[in-house]
Parts: structure tokens; C-alpha cells; sequence
């Protein structure tokens, strides 16, 4: 097995014995926690060589697993402690800069007891059979589920443990469990004052059943959940020792820089790599099926010789492929009827005694996920193993390419998951993972593959191109009386997860739509698949959600304006029946001050959602001036139940609003010949620093189940965006990025 990770503290290779993972011995572990899964004690795993306490040790590349030693407490696969009084986490979801390696462990330190600053990180290792998230079928992160999903099992995992520890002191003092109670990483009898360290119990509460059923916290109770945590990953973050994908070093590791082929479907005819070899660095060149690999001594030797290819490609099928063709096909099909998601009352009556229709086609682009760090991967694949150095959403997706890609075994496959500089959705897909397995088996040492900010704009999985056709017939009031929406486009979940699918829908192209907020009494919302030929699909930081919340929210502004009715009361008049959704339009709409006078060229908008178990409201206030938009303010509520961190709730809404500013003004990609025309952040604009809006964020206080809260920001703020255009210029936009219609008008 390949080891040898930097050091977060030196820089060098790790490679010393001490942190060394032998994999015969994890292949032991691994079975002995098959096995005692069905009993009372549940083995947890944990990380090498980290220092008791010191988190800034802790959040680093995920170097594989060890064998807990003895002396080591693990009543379940998310807590171990030692004897020292070590407490070490075991985090089922992937910190890609949404704050889970805080969350989480503040949920688990809550119910254990112990102060969140005295607990170690450690990622978990690809298992599904103990980290599949049920709400999204497998071990992985997105679809903002990661506190849904931990709220009871990882407060349970450290209640659990605590009452363990309890039974532990309460049987070696020999008094009543019921007596004693757990406080700052120790058990207390209350009668006799007496105390106990965790780590005194660790032995004796080993051989102790786990107990069963254990009580949960009342909320009134919580002396961590709710509070302002600060990041415990951010010191490493701030000071470089924390470790993402392209940090990873090997003794002997080569690096590779990658030419795919620029045609969607396009393979490799042929390269003359005479120039290539002559520069200095470069090793050699490795061929694969849609690409070709230039192995360097170092990165720039390696990028050089790439860009010294001579490469003649077989362009296929996809070469016709343009934006042209896309959206006519698109334009065709929305043209027949769809599979139904939603039918109530009946629609065709209703447009019939209707007194006014109002009809709408809304248009969605490509878009890419240009994450911070850019696309790469480590790995080593010898005759009779593979490791895998990577930032990854899916490692158990990653080690199952790695067996599909080498042919070995699952088992002697070994991720080493990294925290991601930037996810959205982008590493949900294991393409990158594989094109570098398959450079790997042609090398016989470790080799890095880093796609340029280039390849990765050009070779991205893009969030799929929508569109729209929607109508609404209104009564004499203006209000909606009949509602059909039909959605058009790709459908990632048939490749993604093809159960999820059924009757021809996939549930997440028609999320919001299908399940609105409002009071709409006739309604059919129906969807069409139509995949854009060769152009790979992905999801985006949400895709339901986002591209229907846009659709559905700048529609019922034209609906507001049609009957003349203010947006915002147009709004309440339709949200009696969710109570939730109008408390935060209620909350957003009065902290924005909505209904005062703006200057001339400026607008303000306005949107509700209710998606990823959250309810938003948001107001963005807007200046357009000679067809450039600034947007100037944004007022965000948000109602997401109980919270666990306010920090990380904030950060995340400033995240996302930011993430949506961009795609509602910028990004597009657009297609010709079957190849992406953009390349770099020079024609795929991205929101700079000093055009980013006050955001202002008020958390509605709840005592509701948490949701989600990565994507809903990006959702909920397109629509407001487009709506405050509407209301500074009189132009409907309905097709996003707005900004090239307003300059092109």
C-alpha cells in the first residue's frame, strides 16, 4: 500500500511507521466489524497519529484507517475514546466547506458530554453498510441532507456512549446509574460529588452491553446545539496545513497533465508526440480512450509537453451538436405531453372559465461548476492494489471505480478522502477518478493527475440546459385559478440513481414545481426527459430546486403584475394555507423595508421557497446602468428549523446567494461543434469581490426538525434578482444569465 501523505506540520512525506496503515490488518478489522455488526458493540474507526485535542491535527487528508487498539471505546462507528481521554469522531459526510466537521460534532459532543474543542476529526472510510445516508441511498454528500440526516443518529451515537460510560462508573462505585450524570467529559455521582474522566472508564465500559433506546436531549436542554461554534477546521484552513486533494505527495510520484477531446463523444485518432518528448521534465505519454496523458517530473513539465500534443481526433456524432440544435429539440418536445407529477382539480376547465391567460416559455443554460480547486486525483495501482488520493462527495462510488477500472477486488481498493475545495455537486461524478485510474495501470509508480482550469470549464458535468412552458388562467381578482407547468430537460437521476425514477419522472427536475407553497386549486405539472445529445449532466449545487424556483417564482411576479397587484401581497394572498413559507415573506419583506421608494434604475424583488425541508424568503434590491446589473442588497429569512450552528447557517445562505448572483447575471455554457466555448474565468464570468452585495440573513427561530440549508440560498435568489430587473427596467427576462439580454437589448 501506498503511504506517504504531507505532513501538516513539516511539509514532507509521512511515511514513517507510525502512521503507516498496514492493509492486512485492515482487511482484519474490516471484518471483524462485519461481524460484531450484530451485536452489542459496534467497532468505530479512527485516524492515524493525531494528537489528543488538537483539532488543527485532526481535519487533514484522510490517510486510510487503523486497528483501534486496545484500551479504545467504540460503542458504535461514530465515537472512540481512549484511555487518555482522547475523544475522536468519525464524520460520515465530507467537509467541502459547509461546515459538517462542525455540525456534526457539535450534535455528537452535545449528547456525549464533552467540550466541542476537546474532540479529534477523523473522515469515515468508504462503508455503506455503516454511512449510507437514507435520504439519499448511499454514502454520500449533497442534496443538503447532512444535518437532516445526523440530527437524531449521531446525537444518539453520543448519548449512547455517554450512558455507557454512566453504567461503567455507576457499576464500579456500585450505585443506582440514575444517580450519576455526565458533564464535561467526565462521570459524576451527585450524592458523594464523586467524579470520574472518560478515560478511567474506557476498559470497563468496553465490556458492558451497549444499551438500547437511549433518551435524546429535550431541546431546552442543549448547551452546544443552537450556539455560535466557530469552525473547527478554519485554524488549518487559515494557516495552509490543512490538506485537499492537490496537497497529496508520494515518494516517487509523478505528475500528469491531461488533453481530453474537445468533441462531447469524441475519442483519440492519433498524436505525434515527437515535440513533447523533447522537453525537459516530461517522461513520457500515456494514450486512453478520449484523451491523451503527459507524464512530467513536475506539473509544468507535464503542461507544457500537453500543450506540445499534435493530436488528430475522431469527432463522431457530437461534432453537430450545437446550442442551435439543442434548444430546437427542446422547443420540440415541449411541445407533447409529459410524465405527470402533479394533477389536481381539473386544469382544462378551469383555463376554460378563466378570465384572463397568461402564458410563459423560461430558458435555463448549461452551467459549469468551476470549483476553487480544480479537478485532480492521486493514484498508485500495482498487480494486487489501488490507492486513491482524492477530495471526493462519493468514496464509496470512487472505490467502486477503482474495482471496475483495475479489476481488484473492492477490499483492496483504499480511498483517501481529502477535504474538497469546493463541491457543488461537481465531485458527486467519479469521471476524473477513473480517467486517472486508467492512466495509473499504465505506470508502474504513484502519478497525480490535475486537469487546468481549461479541461475542467471544457470537460466539465454540467447542470443541465431547462426549459420551461408554463401558464396560469386568472379569475376576475387576478387570482391563479389554473396552473400547468411543463419541464423539459435532462434527467441526471435516470444515470445518477435509476430506481429513483418512476412513470417517467425524475423527482428531481421537478422538485418546487410539483410541490408549491401556494394555494393553486387546478394544477398540472408534468415533465418531459430530453438529453442534449452527447453533453453530460450533473447536479449543481441543487438542480430541482434551483432552476424551478426561478421558473415558478419569476412567473408569479408576472402574475402579480398582470393583475397589478403588489408581489409581495400578491404573494400572501396565496400563502394561507403555509403558515411557514409566510412568516419568512413576512420577516424577509420587513427587514428589507419593502414598499419604500427606490431611485430611478433601481428595482427590488422578491421570492418564496420551500425546498431541501427549508422555508426562504428573499428581497434583492438591484441598479441597472447601461444593461450592467449591481446587485446592491440582499435580505434573506430563513426558516430551517432547529439550528445547529447560526455560523455556519449564515455563512452558507452568503454562499449560496453569492454561488446565485453569478449564475443569474454571468454564467452560461454555450455549445458549437460539440465543443464548450468558454475555457476560463475570462469569458465564464464569475462574481468578483468587490461586486459582492450586503447580505443580510435572519434566522427564524424554530422547534422543527432542521433541513436543508447548502442549496436553498442559490435557489431562493435568481428569482428575486430577476424580479428587481423587472421592477428597475420593465423587462421580463426569462431566459438566465440576464445580463448579456439587458446589455444586448
Amino acid at each position: 500500500m501506498s503511504q506517504g501523505l504531507l505532513d501538516a506540520q513539516n511539509g514532507k512525506p509521512r511515511d514513517d511507521d507510525a502512521t503507516r496503515v498496514n492493509r492486512r490488518a485492515f482487511l482484519k478489522f474490516s471484518a471483524s466489524v462485519a461481524a460484531m455488526a450484530g451485536g452489542g458493540l459496534m467497532l468505530g474507526f479512527s485516524m492515524p497519529a493525531q494528537s489528543q485535542g488538537d483539532v488543527r491535527k485532526s481535519v487533514i487528508g484522510g490517510d486510510g484507517v487503523e486497528t483501534p487498539q486496545s484500551g479504545v471505546l467504540a460503542s458504535n462507528a461514530f465515537v472512540q475514546i481512549d484511555t487518555a481521554g482522547k475523544v475522536t469522531l468519525i464524520i460520515p459526510k465530507v467537509e467541502m466547506g459547509q461546515g459538517v466537521y462542525t455540525s456534526i460534532p457539535m450534535l455528537i459532543a452535545e449528547e456525549l458530554e464533552v467540550p466541542l474543542d476537546s474532540v479529534t476529526i477523523a473522515h469515515a472510510p468508504p462503508d455503506e453498510t455503516l454511512f449510507t445516508d437514507p435520504l439519499l441511498g448511499g454514502q454520500l454528500t449533497g442534496g443538503s441532507t447532512s444535518i437532516r440526516y445526523a440530527w437524531e443518529p449521531m446525537r444518539r451515537a453520543g448519548a449512547t456512549t455517554r450512558v455507557l460510560l454512566i453504567n461503567a462508573a455507576a457499576q464500579q462505585w456500585q450505585v443506582d446509574p440514575a444517580s450519576c450524570h455526565a458533564a464535561n467529559g467526565q462521570v459524576i455521582h451527585a450524592d458523594t460529588k464523586r467524579s470520574i474522566a472518560y478515560g478511567q472508564l474506557v476498559d470497563a465500559a468496553a465490556k458492558l452491553p451497549a444499551p438500547e433506546n437511549v433518551p435524546l436531549k429535550n431541546p431546552k436542554d442543549f448547551k452546544l446545539i443552537g450556539t455560535q461554534a466557530k469552525r473547527l477546521d478554519s485554524p488549518e484552513k487559515v494557516d495552509g496545513s490543512a490538506l485537499f486533494g492537490l496537497d497529496g505527495r508520494l515518494p516517487n510520484m509523478v505528475y500528469a497533465a491531461i488533453v481530453n477531446c474537445p468533441v462531447f463523444g469524441g475519442t483519440l485518432a492519433s498524436v505525434d508526440d515527437t515535440a513533447a518528448k523533447k522537453i525537459p521534465g516530461v517522461r513520457q505519454i500515456v494514450k486512453i480512450d478520449n484523451g491523451v496523458a503527459v507524464i512530467g517530473d513536475h506539473t509544468w513539465a507535464a503542461k507544457r509537453g500537453a500543450a506540445a500534443l499534435k493530436i488528430t481526433w475522431n469527432e463522431g456524432a457530437g461534432s453537430a451538436v450545437s446550442m442551435k440544435t439543442i434548444v430546437g429539440d427542446m422547443e420540440k418536445a415541449s411541445q407533447g405531453n409529459g410524465a405527470v407529477a402533479r394533477k389536481d382539480g381539473d386544469v382544462t376547465n378551469a383555463f376554460a372559465q378563466a378570465k384572463t391567460r397568461v402564458d410563459a416559455v423560461y430558458q435555463q443554460p448549461f452551467l459549469a461548476h468551476a470549483t476553487m480547486e480544480p479537478i485532480n486525483c492521486t493514484v498508485h495501482v500495482t498487480p494486487d492494489s489501488c490507492d486513491i488520493w482524492v477530495g471526493t462527495q462519493v468514496p464509496t462510488r470512487a472505490r467502486d471505480a477503482g474495482a471496475k477500472i483495475t479489476g481488484l477486488s473492492p477490499d483492496k481498493i483504499v480511498v483517501h478522502n481529502f477535504l474538497l475545495g469546493g463541491g457543488f455537486g461537481r465531485r458527486l461524478e467519479v469521471d476524473a477518478i477513473t480517467q486517472a485510474l486508467k492512466v495509473g495501470k499504465q505506470l508502474n509508480v504513484p502519478v497525480k493527475v490535475t486537469w487546468t482550469r481549461e479541461e475542467d470549464i471544457q470537460h466539465d458535468m454540467y447542470r443541465p440546459f431547462y426549459y420551461d412552458r408554463i401558464s396560469a388562467g386568472l379569475d376576475a381578482n387576478g387570482k391563479p385559478v389554473a396552473w400547468q407547468h411543463r419541464i423539459v430537460g435532462s434527467s441526471i437521476l435516470s444515470r445518477f440513481a435509476p430506481p429513483a425514477v418512476k412513470n417517467g419522472v425524475d423527482p428531481d427536475a421537478v422538485e418546487v414545481a410539483a410541490d408549491l407553497p401556494y394555494d393553486l386549486p387546478n394544477q398540472l405539472v408534468d415533465y418531459v426527459r430530453q438529453e442534449p445529445h452527447a453533453v453530460p449532466t450533473a447536479f449543481w449545487r441543487g438542480v430541482g430546486p434551483t432552476r424551478g424556483t426561478f421558473v415558478v417564482e419569476s412567473f408569479i411576479d408576472e402574475l402579480a403584475a398582470q393583475a397589478k397587484i403588489d408581489p409581495v401581497k400578491y404573494r400572501r394572498d396565496l400563502l394561507g394555507k403555509s403558515p411557514r413559507a409566510l412568516n419568512v415573506l413576512n420577516v424577509a419583506t420587513q427587514a428589507a423595508d419593502w414598499g419604500r421608494t427606490v431611485p430611478k434604475g433601481q428595482g427590488r424583488g422578491v421570492s418564496v421557497m420551500h425546498a431541501f425541508g427549508s422555508f426562504f424568503s428573499m428581497v434583492a434590491d438591484v441598479t441597472v446602468d447601461q444593461g450592467e446589473v449591481t446587485v446592491n442588497r440582499v435580505v434573506c429569512a430563513v426558516d430551517c428549523g432547529m439550528v445547529v450552528n447560526p455560523n455556519t447557517v449564515e455563512a452558507q445562505i452568503q454562499g449560496g446567494i453569492i454561488f446565485a448572483i453569478t449564475a443569474a447575471l454571468y454564467s452560461e455554457i454555450t455549445i458549437d461543434r460539440g465543443r464548450v466555448q468558454q475555457n476560463n474565468f475570462t469569458d465564464y464570468r464569475i462574481l468578483r469581490i468587490n461586486e459582492t452585495p450586503t447580505i443580510d440573513v435572519h434566522i427564524v427561530k424554530s422547534s422543527e426538525a432542521p433541513g436543508g440549508i447548502g442549496e436553498p440560498g442559490t435557489a431562493a435568489a435568481q428569482p428575486a434578482i430577476a424580479n428587481a430587473i423587472y421592477a428597475a427596467t420593465g423587462k421580463r427576462l426569462r431566459h438566465l444569465p440576464v445580463g448579456n439580454q439587458l446589455i444586448n437589448a
